[in-house]
């Protein structure tokens, strides 16, 4: 079990089983899954999401880690951030943070904490994250961690009944440890 990890404003922490109310106040409101690749879930689909990450996290090798969002000095799930393995040395990120927690800098905070794990800790290599062109908020946040722009992935998810364009955004061990030096 990984040990919390420490930003600013927020702690990154394992998800738990008991997560599953709170996991529903964020992917059961649809202003937040408008700009996520899944329709709002039920109260009993947000239940099974969190036991799936608890069961997921026993994987060895771990392949994901989809940690909640708390604020520092909290152990309340506000959101979550979710690392996913793919390739070599790569992976995908995505967060989320519950909409009445928005503009608080809690998202930036979790990804820059999130991003000093998956390169410092699992060295990885490359890191992307795939969003909508609409949300805004989203893309300033990889822009802030010094993310760039790679494309549009086009017709890339469907999505609250129809198919989405995501913006490609990409970020190297190289230029993290180059503007990140701590």
């Amino acid at each position: 079990m990984l040990e919390p990890l420490r930003g600013d404003k927020t702690s990154l922490r394992e998800i738990a089983s008991s997560d599953g109310l709170a996991l529903f106040g964020i992917v059961g409101d649809d202003r937040v899954t408008r700009f996520m690749s899944f329709d709002s879930r039920s109260p009993e689909l947000a239940q099974m999401a969190a036991d799936g990450v608890v069961e997921r996290a026993k994987a060895v090798p771990r392949n994901e880690y989809y940690l909640a969002i708390t604020r520092a000095g909290d152990d309340e799930l506000i959101g979550t951030c979710r690392i996913e393995l793919s390739g070599v040395r790569a992976a995908k990120i995505g967060y989320m943070v519950a909409a009445d927690h928005w503009g608080n800098g809690y998202a930036t905070d979790a990804v820059g904490t999130m991003l000093d794990f998956a390169f410092r800790k699992l060295e990885l290599h490359r890191i992307t994250a795939a969003i909508g062109p609409e949300n805004q908020a989203s893309q300033a946040v990889v822009k802030r961690w010094g993310f760039s722009r790679e494309g549009v992935l086009r017709d890339h998810v469907f999505t609250n009944g129809a198919w989405r364009d995501s913006v490609l955004f990409s970020l190297l061990h190289h230029e993290w440890l180059k503007s990140n030096r701590a």
